[in-house]
């Protein structure tokens, strides 16, 4: 028996099984490095349309985590998707490198005797020391994942022009009204000694004390008087923040509730009448009456007719309060009269300001009562809370007392729960310039958000927020930009000292603010427009680090347009919270200062989470570092299972996960491997079939398939739909290329002669399979694209003026090597190949079945009888049982008329080519008796 193994044409490529991504990876990298591959991209799309991503800054405080993999990764989908297909694409990465996050590290680091005894310039300059070393290590890590920017330039929050940004904005505002000086609550965290925004707060449960307690009012209601009611009258209040209590100014109720007076032991208390049974169950009352009138109906006043009441105060005695009514009273728990301290909540400042009600503050920066609380003086908050309960019972005045668990503000560095106080501070006006409005009207009508309904989130944040409080009493961040008058304490601010400082942070940075006397820096002759003080003191505090990142549209997109970036940018794309953070700040000073949105779309991930749905931390130990899977996997795995999830939610990952994505991975990588290696001989310009009739059905029908593919993935990147790129290339890798059609041609591949017509039409639609993979899938799989790019067929790698990298070569076209497709052959084809494929289905199955049977040992053993309906054998006689031979991998097949769709299937009679291993028909008197007609003429072309 003749050995033919050597006259077979067998795949022969350079493209590793194994990718070892981890040792490789790196090795491209510098690769790309030395080529200046980013600047390369945009010179070539130098006059394409631009496309601005602009990058939302993390925090320069410690290494990336999967969090920030998974973000960076999708910004360099979207970069490289556009940068594919010809947009220009600068992409700027940026650090938010002041705040308290970083201080915060620092102050750990020194400790707390240090952190005392160390003047602001210096922990300004530690601060700046810290930001800049995990500016270095996170840089690193970006790097790594494999993402392309311009790493070299990036924007940090600290440097001087985008310092000098900030203070243009504010100058803008502030001239314009909407950034004022005012005293109201905000939330205050007594460990950091800050105020916080609310993008600056995280919710968590907490046990509180849920307690009952009458104000006792200084007369009777007429209405209850006249109803027969005598004696003292109270108005019965639910709160869960006893200490505020010292603080206490007035009674809110709901204007338009049915308030009635409960008489129970001696005491006449009023309280909303659909929480009596509430009430009455918490104080566990055994009986109780209601005052009524004479025909024995309760006696019921709405609240907004108690309006004015006064009562004396709880704890002050000396005070006396008010009662009053705003639309946030609601009635699904407490008693229906709120507690009101203006000094310690929104609600209660806003309904306090509509009726002229006092503010009080007792607590002062450390969360300890001051001399105002009386008898809790010196008492921290959450000391006061016990202290003030018991007393209230010693007084007679506490009703009823439960624990409750409710969701509760926590800071968002520190994670202590954080107090409501008035202070004074900086903020921005929502309403004065119709801020709140404006916003609301591009959030609703011109800004895209991807995906859609997150407009209605961002929405409903900016139509309920309150003014937002701008300033910190932190030391690492840029100062708010105006002075003091030493004498009378008066706002200097103009737009000639605005100026000065603009240069001054410009040329200097705003350590000078902290360094230098204003005389230095400000215009001669600046002085009190009040009071006409020449001597002026820099305000103190320091600017919120999410109006910092805000700015960052002027600072970087306005500042840096000469590098190719654009205001508005096209898209700012972060994680969801960002619409009560950075998507938010960046809106709101864009509409204060130019009146525009400075994104033109808006695109959110959701967070990583384990596989369970739990959120990664270290107590759990359900943490997954980038880092690990990276040496592990390589950093092509993890693009790939971010492509592979849909980033609008939330994305677990687990190394169980990770490992399906590492076998969908290697999946993809042989599939070009086989590519590769069946291309080794081809060269396009001599071996391309160069009319539509020289390709057989089988290749007419995968091209339509590719072009279908194209177009699918085409669209999905445009709608940054990425797990539709990823599920559309992996089934068709799976599902039509590997298993139909590899399968099939792998007979001409292996078994035609070298420059068989069948071969090359084989070859070339593998050709344009493997063009339009490698450049769809090069923002995806970027190192292994590239890698693919490389080992490109010979003849094809080598052509003078061919690019060095996939990322340069563009987006594929629809017939980059297949001939041009006759008008309406597209239709036929899917039409004849949609009923085709279901007698492959049926095929496939009956000879399952007969391999489980022991019938055949393999499918070329097979003789195939398909039964079925007059119009699928109808659409089957359009083609050659060569067709059906090759497409099924079977020996022979025939068709006979049925009702339904069925084959069977029987050992072959017919002996096996030994050249082919097909089971075909031998000429005993031929050269070479064992072969097949086929192998017979190949191999006697190679022998003559």
């Amino acid at each position: 028996m003749a050995d033919y193994k050597d006259t077979m044409i067998l795949p022969k490529t350079d493209f590793p099984m194994r990718g070892n991504l981890p040792t490789n990876e790196p090795k491209r990298l510098e690769k790309w490095q030395e080529m200046d591959l980013y600047r390369k991209i945009l010179e070539k799309n130098r006059d394409g349309k631009p496309f601005v991503l602009h990058d939302g800054p993390p925090y320069a405080n410690g290494p990336i985590h999967i969090g920030h993999a998974f973000n960076k990764i999708l910004k360099d989908f979207v970069v490289k998707s556009h940068a594919q297909r010809g947009y220009f694409t600068p992409y700027v990465p940026g650090w938010d490198c002041h705040g308290q996050p970083i201080e915060h590290m620092v102050e750990k680091t020194l400790g707390a005797k240090k952190m005392a005894e160390t003047s602001q310039p210096e922990l300004r300059q530690k601060c700046r020391d810290w930001a800049t070393e995990y500016v270095s290590i996170q840089r690193e890590g970006f790097k790594r994942l494999g993402v392309n920017a311009d790493w070299d330039n990036p924007y940090l929050t600290y440097t001087p022009d985008y310092e000098a940004g900030n203070v243009e904005l504010f100058k803008k505002m502030y001239l314009d009204g909407s950034i004022y000086r005012g005293r109201k609550p905000i939330h205050w965290c007594m460990r950091c000694h800050t105020a916080l925004a609310e993008a600056e707060i995280e919710y968590g449960d907490e046990s509180s004390p849920s307690i009952y307690v009458k104000f006792k009012l200084d007369a009777m209601p007429g209405v209850f008087e006249a109803a027969g009611a005598d004696g003292d009258a109270y108005m019965l209040i639910w709160t869960t923040t006893p200490w505020t209590l010292p603080a206490n100014t007035a009674v809110s109720l709901a204007p338009d509730a049915a308030y009635v007076m409960v008489q129970v032991a001696g005491s006449n208390m009023i309280m909303a009448e659909e929480l009596v049974e509430q009430v009455t169950q918490a104080a566990d009352w055994q009986d109780y009456s209601l005052v009524a009138d004479a025909s024995g109906e309760p006696v019921r006043i709405p609240g907004k007719q108690l309006c004015g009441v006064s009562y004396t105060c709880p704890v002050r005695n000396d005070l006396k309060g008010s009662v009053i009514y705003g639309d946030h009273v609601t009635l699904d728990t407490g008693t229906g009269a709120v507690h009101t301290a203006p000094g310690h909540g929104q609600d209660d400042y806003l309904v306090a300001l509509e009726f002229d009600i006092p503010l009080l503050m007792p607590v002062d920066d450390n969360g300890v009562l001051t001399d105002e609380a009386g008898p809790f003086s010196g008492l921290n908050v959450n000391d006061a809370n016990p202290k003030i309960i018991e007393w209230l019972r010693e007084q007679g005045t506490l009703v009823a007392e439960q624990t409750i668990s409710h969701s509760y503000p926590h800071c968002w560095r520190c994670h202590e729960p954080v107090i409501f106080r008035a202070t004074d501070q900086w903020f921005v006006s929502m309403d004065k310039n119709s801020l709140r409005e404006n916003a609301l009207n591009v959030i609703n009508n011109e800004v895209r958000w991807i995906p859609e309904w997150a407009s209605r989130r961002i929405g409903a944040m900016v139509s309920d927020r309150p003014d937002w409080c701008i300033s910190r009493q932190r030391s690492w961040g840029v100062p708010i930009p105006v002075f003091k008058c030493e004498k009378c304490g008066s706002t200097i601010a103009n737009e000639a000292t605005f100026d000065a400082v603009i240069e001054l942070f410009r040329t200097e940075g705003s350590d000078a603010w902290f360094t230098k006397d204003p005389k230095e820096y400000l215009p001669r002759g600046t002085k009190c427009e009040k009071c006409g003080c020449a001597d002026v003191v820099p305000e103190k505090d320091i600017l919120d680090v999410w109006w910092e990142s805000g700015v960052s549209h002027t600072s970087v997109l306005k500042h840096r347009c000469d590098e190719g970036l654009r205001f508005p940018a096209d898209m700012y794309l972060e994680g969801s919270d960002q619409h009560r953070g950075w998507f938010q700040s960046s809106l709101l000073t864009s509409m204060g200062a130019y009146g525009v949105a400075p994104y033109k779309s808006v695109m959110h991930c959701g967070f990583t989470v384990d596989a369970e749905g739990r959120k990664m931390s270290k107590s759990l130990g359900n943490g997954i570092d980038p880092a690990d899977i990276m040496k592990k996997s390589g950093a092509d795995v993890l693009r790939l299972w971010v492509a592979s999830v849909d980033y609008s939610q939330d994305v677990s990952i687990s190394d169980e996960i990770l490992q399906r994505t590492s076998d969908a991975y290697r999946r993809i990588r042989n599939t070009f491997r086989f590519l590769l290696g069946s291309l080794d001989d081809f060269d396009d310009e001599n071996n391309a079939v160069r009319t539509w009739d020289e390709l057989e059905p089988l290749d007419k029908w995968m091209h339509v398939r590719t072009l279908q593919l194209l177009q699918d993935v085409t669209s999905a990147y445009e709608e940054y739909k990425f797990h539709y790129v990823y599920r559309a290339i992996y089934d068709f890798i799976v599902n039509d290329l590997s298993a139909v059609y590899m399968d099939a041609v792998k007979d001409r591949l292996y078994s035609e002669a070298i420059n068989s017509p069948r071969r090359r039409a084989a070859q070339t639609v593998l050709m344009n399979v493997l063009e339009v993979l490698v450049r769809i899938l090069a923002p995806i799989l970027s190192f292994t694209a590239d890698e693919v790019w490389e080992c490109y067929p010979p003849a094809i790698r080598n052509k003078q003026g061919r690019v060095e990298s996939v990322q340069l070569a563009g987006w594929p076209q629809s017939c980059d090597f297949v001939p041009q497709m006759p008008e309406g052959a597209k239709a036929a084809i899917q039409s004849d190949f949609d009923v085709l494929l279901e007698i492959r289905d049926a095929v496939t199955k009956a000879l399952e079945a007969a391999r489980n049977d022991g019938e055949i040992k393999k499918s070329q053993e097979a003789d195939v009888v398909v039964s079925a309906p007059q119009e699928v054998i109808d659409v089957a006689s359009k083609y050659t049982e060569e067709m059906f031979q090759e497409m099924l991998i079977v020996a022979t097949i025939e068709f006979q008329k049925s009702d339904e769709l069925v084959a069977k299937v029987s050992h072959t009679s017919l002996p096996m080519c030994e050249r082919c291993w097909n089971y075909r028909e031998l000429d005993k008197n031929a050269n070479h008796s064992d072969v097949c007609k086929r192998c017979e003429d190949v191999l006697e072309k190679m022998e003559s």
